[in-house]
């Protein structure tokens, strides 16, 4: 009797050791966190990156452009503390579709909970979104963000494997750099975008001064708008006599030197809950962001720091994202500024959003070819003409980073920018992000409401046209690593054929230059913008 009870104990406790094994070839990853940690319950994205080596963190190299490091996401909601969520086989991954597509090896993991707050918006709208805290909406940075420590694990798909990881602590607040004599920041609660959310909306500005700024107080400066990503640094990258990017040293001394105009430069910072920066224009998931920087933000700063109050002594300038922003501000309030200098800007004309046409193509991810063939259609190049990545691809990354639009990545800055409401209350994107499908409804949304830069010129240049004659300079290498050359083609080939009034607009390219290519120098570009201001009211800048 003793035997057989020692017999069917032991078979007990096999089958509840085999029940609690993960079973062959199965594999996940169990996440939990204490109470001590956050009383919970919390709602977010929980991420967990899978890096072959320890250089930096696992968190910090996972990225939906390129070949990033393997990560994973799920949507967790209401989670609690010691409850485990899981990311499993079937969890999205990037640029690996599963669990199972990683080879067999030794690994660095990390978890991740990028954290969603519940909003109430003046639309009627109750939705879950990250709220940004002074970082650039970077789930890999935001403080309050909760993450795990790095674990180093053999993970075999074939055999199957169950990792266990604690989110331990929290990441901090951000360290905002000090101010000095020349660089000054501020940072003030919107009142209309607070309205527009719910919740304290902040925008911001990183102010660089001229010269002799303090020795006058009684002088008033013109000032450039220098549009961009979010950034706490100055204006053109000017931190110190060392500079930035090796070009800082030459500017550093124009900007400083005696015979050079003097003028104010300014940077915002203007995150949503969906990128790092608004695109400065009014939106219907955004909120009223256009009307923010012209009717809150700029006339704060003309009046704390003797900018000068006038449209001839506004410029603007940016490259990309930023070039985007500075030509669609000089048309969206085109007596508002006297001029804009936009580099490699974001798709300017959405017949060419990138290489897709939203309004005649059906698939983001493949190029019609009325062939049996499908060929994938890249988002990315190298100079001399390598796909280095496609829009299937990136798409697929902006998915596993966040559900409902909610990503931070560019696909979803232009679906939150230009798109409109979805019925859950979150921005209905221009295309799945999984299959590629284009939704014709949200292009004509874009197009009809003004976001297709070439498009709106064409239908308002009777009126708008005599107050953009001579402000509009664009330049683009015509190796753009994100094609975006192509798009300045069309508004070029538009505006060169303008009449009543002509737009005298200036276009440069560069030969075989890629993105981030710049015909001058920051230097003379200011000079170029004392230019423009000089010529249209004259001594209006110092030119020493």
């Amino acid at each position: 009797m003793r035997r057989m009870s020692l017999s069917l104990a032991l078979r007990a406790m096999l089958v509840l050791a085999w029940l609690s094994a993960p079973a062959v070839g199965a594999q996940s990853f169990e996440v939990t966190y204490a109470d001590t940690v956050d009383p919970g319950p919390l709602t977010g994205r929980l991420i967990v990156v899978v890096a072959k080596d320890n250089r930096v963190e696992p968190r910090l190299q996972a990225t939906s452009f390129g070949g990033s490091t393997p990560f994973f996401g799920i949507d967790v909601e209401g989670w609690k503390p010691g409850e485990s969520a899981t990311l499993g086989a079937d969890t999205l991954g990037y640029p690996v579709d599963r669990l199972s597509d990683l080879p067999a090896g030794d690994y660095y993991v990390q978890a991740v909970l990028n954290v969603y707050t519940q909003v109430k918006r003046k639309d009627g709208h109750t939705i879950w979104v990250h709220l940004d805290q002074w970082e650039g909406q970077n789930w890999k940075r935001s403080p309050g963000n909760l993450i795990s420590r790095v674990e180093r694990v053999h993970l075999d798909p074939a055999a199957g494997f169950q990792v266990k990881l604690t989110l331990e602590s929290k990441l901090p607040p951000v360290q905002v750099p000090p101010d000095t004599e020349s660089v000054k920041r501020v940072k003030i609660q919107s009142k209309l975008l607070s309205e527009f959310w719910g919740c304290p909306i902040y925008l911001g500005a990183t102010v660089l001064l001229p010269r002799g700024y303090g020795q006058n107080p009684e002088a008033k400066f013109a000032a450039i708008y220098v549009q961009g990503h979010f950034g706490l640094n100055p204006p053109f990258g000017l931190s110190a006599r060392t500079g930035f990017a090796g070009k800082g040293p030459s500017f550093y001394d124009a900007w400083t030197g005696e015979d050079f105009p003097r003028m104010i430069a300014v940077t915002f910072q203007h995150p949503t809950p969906y990128y790092d920066d608004s695109y400065a224009v009014n939106s219907a998931n955004n909120g009223p962001y256009g009307d923010a920087l012209t009717q809150e933000l700029i006339p704060y700063l003309e009046e704390h720091f003797r900018i000068l109050a006038r449209p001839e002594a506004r410029v603007l300038t940016g490259g990309s994202t930023g070039g985007w922003e500075a030509l669609a501000l000089q048309i969206y309030h085109p007596q508002f500024f006297n001029g804009t200098w936009a580099f490699y800007p974001d798709p300017v004309d959405f017949r060419r959003y990138q290489l897709i046409d939203i309004y005649r193509d059906e698939n983001a991810f493949e190029v019609p070819s009325g062939s049996w063939a499908k060929w994938e259609r890249p988002i990315s190049r190298t100079a001399d003409g390598q796909v280095t990545q496609t829009v299937r691809q990136m798409s697929r990354g902006e998915a596993v980073l966040g559900s409902r639009v909610r990503s931070g990545g560019q696909i979803a800055a232009w679906d939150a920018a230009y798109g409109p409401i979805g019925a859950d209350g979150y921005p209905r994107p221009l295309w799945d992000r999984l299959t590629g499908k284009i939704d014709k409804e949200v292009a004509a949304y874009m197009r009809d409401n003004g976001y297709d830069l070439r498009h709106n010129l064409a239908q308002n240049w009777p009126t708008i046209g005599k107050d953009l004659t001579g402000k509009i300079y664009v330049s683009c290498g015509d190796a753009d690593t994100y094609f975006l050359d192509v798009a300045v083609d069309e508004l070029a080939a538009f505006l060169k054929a303008t009449k009543d009034p002509p737009a005298n607009a200036t276009f440069e390219y560069g030969r075989k230059k890629t993105h981030g290519w710049q015909p001058m120098s920051n230097a003379d570009l200011v000079r170029k913008m004392a230019e423009r201001i000089n010529t249209t009211a004259p001594g209006l800048v110092p030119l020493r």
